[in-house]
């Protein structure tokens, strides 16, 4: 309190030439409509600039919850697209399912779930990844995991409330895919180097294959919808002591920012997977 007293003292003109001169251009403002306008104009640009510096920096901080609500809407407008259902066999008199059906009767086969990305690994041989979402929240194991720009991976192990990914930047990670021109199938491995590459294997060289060529997902994959971007053609090798290429594929997927996925779940997936199985010992 006496250190304030002393200040005011010291400094006491110069406190009341600035009380005067906010008192001068108060009056000043309200008995001449031309400073009146000039200081509103001048005062509304000096508010507009704080407004939009608060904006930008509130913005920032909620970038959070709008990924959250990005990775949401994603889901619900992918559960929407036609590719996800199939038409009834029309042969059939009568079909009894109680699988979702859209508005021209087809039947639902992929459900898109999102989640939020809680643990991740790149650089080892074997990454994983951690999601925030269990089997209370509808997880399944060896459901596809795909993000923004492409495949991520698919679910090993589901526990109540997370569930752990085995990335495609996994020495033990297959996914069919093929080239997105032609449909020529081949399947994507990692050789646990560059988390930015993977390798498309089995492709024939009768295949007229470019640097740039998109690879999306194959149709025989029973775990991932077909067509989903896994990247693109970086370079090509003939090996020749076969009739395949190996094919360097540039991921889509930046697996160093992932955030926010989307879980997959083939409705059918365990109709097909019995089936196979069921076939396997007499091939």
């Amino acid at each position: 309190m006496k250190n304030i007293i002393i200040l005011i003292r010291t400094s006491f003109t110069f406190i009341c030439f600035i009380v005067l001169q906010i008192v001068c251009a108060v009056m000043l403002i309200k008995s001449s409509k031309t400073h009146d306008a000039f200081f509103s104009v001048r005062i509304n640009e000096v508010t507009g600039k704080l407004n939009s510096q608060y904006s930008g920096i509130y913005a920032y901080f909620s970038l959070k919850e709008t990924n959250r609500q990005l990775a949401a809407e994603n889901a619900k407008l992918r559960n929407e697209l036609l590719s996800n259902f199939v038409a009834p066999d029309s042969s059939k008199k009568m079909v009894v399912d109680t699988t979702i059906k859209d508005t021209l009767n087809r039947f639902r086969k992929y459900i898109f779930l999102p989640a939020t990305v809680v643990a991740n690994t790149v650089t080892l041989e074997n990454n994983f990844l951690t999601l925030e979402r269990g089997s209370l929240q509808g997880v399944k194991k060896d459901m596809s995991v795909v993000g923004p720009e492409g495949v991520v991976g698919t679910v090993v192990d589901v526990s109540d409330n997370y569930c752990r990914v085995m990335s495609i930047l996994n020495r033990k990670s297959s996914v069919s895919a093929m080239l997105k021109k032609d449909n020529i199938a081949g399947s994507i491995d990692w050789d646990g180097k560059d988390p930015s590459f993977v390798t498309l294997k089995n492709i024939p060289k009768s295949a007229k294959v470019v640097k740039g060529d998109t690879v999306v997902t194959s149709n025989y994959s029973a775990k991932f919808p077909s067509k989903i971007m896994i990247g693109t053609i970086a370079g090509i090798s003939a090996d020749p002591a076969s009739n395949f290429y190996t094919l360097k594929v540039k991921t889509a997927t930046n697996f160093y920012s992932l955030s926010f996925v989307n879980l997959v779940y083939n409705v059918r997936y365990a109709e097909q997977l019995a089936l196979e199985n069921k076939l396997k010992p007499n091939e």
